[in-house]
């Protein structure tokens, strides 16, 4: 397959390789991994990330659809051993169990739209989906289907999900042959950089 070249005489070669993406010919893909709605500010931060490039930029959306099992088990998690012993046994009727799918079905594209929304508004193309893969694996895969240039993960931006989360991107990294970057949702840059948020960090 041919090679694109910047059409400047006077690029080094691995300049000409890096102006393939600037000679606004071709798409540059980009997946993002979310973990929950992005906000105006992340989605400009997002869309700075790749100002430069003249390439039409086009950005590949993946949220992962909310866990109803995990969320029974979060509730359980908030009794006291006291309130369990002093409480009936629950039955499975007593749990709308596809009551509860169906609304974190709707939560999860809910937040989907306003992510595309979000990246629109910024400025740029997106298309997105929910999935009910391991993230992971669904981010790998989108990222060969679309011969993505570069991944980026966002997690929440408290440190008990940063901890649980950061096997995402390393994970990710092993996996992908890309650039992986990960950012934490609704933090800027300046706090993630600076130590005042819970970090930035990329390959």
């Amino acid at each position: 397959m041919s090679e694109t070249h910047s059409p400047h005489d006077d690029t080094t070669p691995d300049d000409s390789v890096d102006g393939s993406i600037h000679d606004g010919r071709g798409t540059y893909d980009v997946v993002l991994l979310v973990e929950q709605a992005l906000t105006a500010g992340d989605a400009q931060q997002v869309r700075s990330l790749h100002s430069e490039i003249e390439d039409h930029v086009v950005y590949h959306v993946l949220l992962p659809l909310e866990d109803a099992a995990a969320r029974i088990e979060a509730s359980m998690g908030t009794l006291g051993a006291g309130d369990l012993m002093a409480a009936p046994a629950l039955g499975m009727n007593d749990v709308d169990i596809e009551a509860l799918r169906r609304e974190c079905e709707e939560n999860s594209s809910s937040e989907l739209q306003q992510t595309l929304v979000a990246i629109r508004a910024a400025g740029g193309e997106a298309t997105g989906k929910v999935t009910s893969e391991p993230p992971v694996d669904a981010l790998t895969a989108l990222v060969s289907a679309v011969d993505a240039r570069e991944a980026i993960i966002l997690t929440r931006p408290h440190v008990v999900a940063e901890f649980f989360h950061v096997d995402w991107t390393s994970r990710a990294r092993r996996k992908l042959g890309v650039p992986v970057l990960h950012l934490i949702e609704h933090e800027n840059f300046d706090e993630q950089s600076s130590g005042a948020g819970e970090g930035v960090s990329g390959l």
